[in-house]
């Protein structure tokens, strides 16, 4: 049994996977309460799966980029269980949870990724679609949506963490952004679940002492 646990940004999530079928799943915008909440939730959902924490075989957990507080509330919950029990752990992209779920890239071979990163500044991850999926490539880099809208030239898939004034100036750019569903820009923590599985059972695991989380430097580049 592996449990996910996401909290990259305000979204955050938990989820319960056997390698067949989701047990349990969680979603919930915090207000900057991940301290007094996470831990309470992750026993909620076990509770309420009927899962304890004996049957818990191995972890997830998003190590960003995002920010500061949040990622080190989330890592520090899953390294101690990791370590506390000797559990493998795996750390997965914030970024790729939500690459995993946007469709091939039939009208453009490019995505970028999108977090709020705060102070109306968005954190963008570029993909391109090789393979039968999406592939991360180059730098994940922090800047406004103006930017990112004067960088997209070609067409261009875009999903993420979108307010409404995002995605409206995005949307004016009609012939090369084309904006993902709603239903495709939230963090499934679900797919951080399978993700995470997936590399456990390829032995891909990470060291609970040294995974670090990749946080946004103010000037705008993500730093270990």
């Amino acid at each position: 049994m592996l449990l996910a646990i996401d909290t990259s940004t305000a979204q955050v999530g938990l989820a319960l996977y056997d390698g067949i079928q989701i047990l349990g799943e969680m979603t919930w915008t915090t207000r900057q309460h991940h301290t007094t909440e996470l831990a309470p939730a992750v026993a909620g959902l076990l509770a309420r799966s009927g899962v304890s924490m004996d049957m818990l075989t191995a972890l997830g957990v998003a190590i960003g980029p995002g920010s500061f507080t949040s990622l080190r509330v989330g890592l520090s919950l899953a390294k101690g269980i990791a370590l506390a029990r000797r559990l493998p752990l795996v750390g997965i992209s914030t970024l790729d949870i939500i690459a995993a779920v946007q469709p091939a890239g039939t009208h453009a071979s490019r995505l970028a990724v999108v977090i709020q990163a705060g102070r109306k500044r968005i954190a963008v991850g570029w993909y391109q679609f090789s393979e039968n999926r999406w592939q991360a490539e180059g730098e994940v880099k922090s800047g406004t949506v103006d930017q990112l809208a004067d960088e997209i030239e070609h067409p261009t898939h875009v999903a993420g963490e979108l307010t409404s004034e995002d995605r409206s100036r995005l949307a004016r750019k009609r012939t090369n952004v084309l904006l993902a569903s709603p239903v495709n820009c939230i963090r499934r923590p679900s797919v951080l679940a399978d993700l995470a599985w997936a590399r456990w059972q390829k032995n891909e695991v990470d060291d609970p002492a040294s995974l670090a989380p990749i946080y946004l430097h103010a000037e705008g580049t993500p730093i270990l």
